[in-house]
């Protein structure tokens, strides 16, 4: 088959697309920039455009599958209605796949990367051979976020934005946490309580739903004809895989916890589960640690993906724990103005809580098509800082911060750079 990807750039059409790659299809996408993940797929053989255009769709082409974020008026998207060729939202083309495999779905508002990569590391290591679909980078993969499998196992991250994991069959569901996520979608916590209940009672009577016990939201909601099995940090296990884990924080031991109990219902023994979650190291832009330089002088840059308030303190707390006498430096960039605006007092509040010496705020990463004009001039990173109101804690232009952070940092001190837009980019001038 000739199938096309709109938008295969994002970190969950890419790994869709090499999944059909690997299974002998041709494939050609499209995407607005240029970034590490089109080369990547680039060297391996996949045919990608920058920018979106009609003529990237030709007429024998047998399926499109878009990104979520592709309006009904683009160009490709309009061309292929126009060809009548048959065409599937990415969520849409995984849910697909959902039903031909036994699928472990990882979904939850944080720590879904994390706990799906776990989870296929240990089934890796277990000789289960399953098929992956991850939302980061795993080294393990060879810097890719798939994994071709040839068993009957497939473990996909399962996102709640735009109700898309309401596509997937699984036959296990991960819930990580539910918090007020994604609010310019879900509206309410509410709501986002209410997606996550509908996710999770889609499970067939033979299913197994393994759930955060630490959660009360979750709690309320974790009930129904299949079996439910709940993880915490109080369990006897949360000792063990602390003292193991090589990644930091109270979170990832949740992360890891989750990951043992699916492996449990799967029979692994527990001293491969415990091997390879000691083996796991980290994943792209997740408490990502390289040495850093500024001439002379080395440094520690720790690259996150944190973007909600409390991923940030999660990450922050972490950083303390790991370097409890080092100076601590923090560039943050918000990610979307919709989500700066309906979380800005948690922001305020995460912020005035965590104890890293200098934070800089850089502008906020504006999110083609999901953004409202009236939101943006309503918010923004001055504002952010301005609220805050500690002597540590500035808003800085992205040039100016660099500039700050190079002048002023000294060798064996610590930098972080956090946000889910480009700014991990800033990681390779250090």
């Amino acid at each position: 088959m000739k199938i096309h990807f709109i938008g295969i750039g994002g970190i969950g059409v890419s790994a869709l697309a090499q999944y059909y790659l690997e299974k002998g299809h041709q494939i050609s996408g499209s995407d607005l920039v240029a970034s590490e993940i089109t080369e990547f797929l680039k060297n391996k053989g996949i045919d990608i455009f920058i920018g979106n255009s009609a003529a990237h769709i030709q007429q024998d082409c047998d399926l499109v599958i878009h990104s979520p974020a592709v309006k009904s008026d683009n160009s490709e998207f309009v061309g292929a209605k126009s060809m009548k060729i048959p065409l599937q939202s990415y969520p849409e083309a995984l849910g697909q796949l959902t039903k031909e495999y036994y699928t472990i779905a990882v979904s939850g508002s944080h720590g879904k990367s994390t706990t799906t990569a776990l989870i296929a590391l240990v089934l890796v290591k277990a000789g289960l051979d399953p098929t992956v679909i991850v939302g980061t980078k795993l080294k393990e993969f060879n810097d890719s976020n798939f994994r071709m499998g040839k068993s009957k196992y497939l473990v996909i991250e399962a996102c709640e934005y735009d109700s898309s994991f309401a596509n997937y069959f699984p036959k296990i569901t991960v819930v990580t946490n539910v918090d007020k996520e994604h609010l310019d979608y879900f509206k309410t916590f509410k709501n986002v309580i209410a997606e996550f209940k509908k996710f999770i009672l889609k499970l067939p009577a033979d299913g197994f739903l393994v759930a955060n016990k630490d959660d009360k939201h979750l709690v309320k909601i974790s009930k129904g004809k299949f079996t439910s099995i709940y993880y915490s940090i109080r369990q006897k296990d949360a000792a063990k895989v602390k003292k193991i884990l090589k990644i930091p924080g109270q979170h990832n031991v949740s992360n890891a916890l989750a990951a043992l109990s699916v492996a449990r219902i799967l029979n692994i023994k527990d001293g491969i589960i415990f091997k390879s979650l000691s083996l796991y190291k980290g994943s792209w832009r997740r408490f990502e640690i390289k040495e850093g330089k500024v001439g002379t002088k080395k440094i520690i840059v720790v690259s996150d993906y944190g973007h909600h308030p409390n991923e940030i303190l999660a990450t922050l707390i972490s950083s303390r724990e790991k370097y409890p006498s080092k100076k601590i430096w923090c560039v943050f960039q918000p990610h979307q103005y919709q989500r700066t605006y309906y979380l800005f007092d948690d922001f305020v509040k995460v912020f005035r809580k965590v104890k890293i010496n200098e934070i800089l705020i850089t502008d906020i990463y504006d999110v083609a098509g999901r953004e409202e004009k009236e939101i943006n001039a309503e918010v923004n990173s001055e504002k952010l800082a301005k609220k805050i109101n500690r002597k540590n804690i500035r808003y800085m232009a992205l040039a100016d911060a660099e500039k700050m952070v190079k002048e002023h940092i000294k060798s064996g001190q610590v930098l972080i750079i956090m946000g889910a837009g480009n700014i991990y980019k800033l990681v390779d001038r250090f």
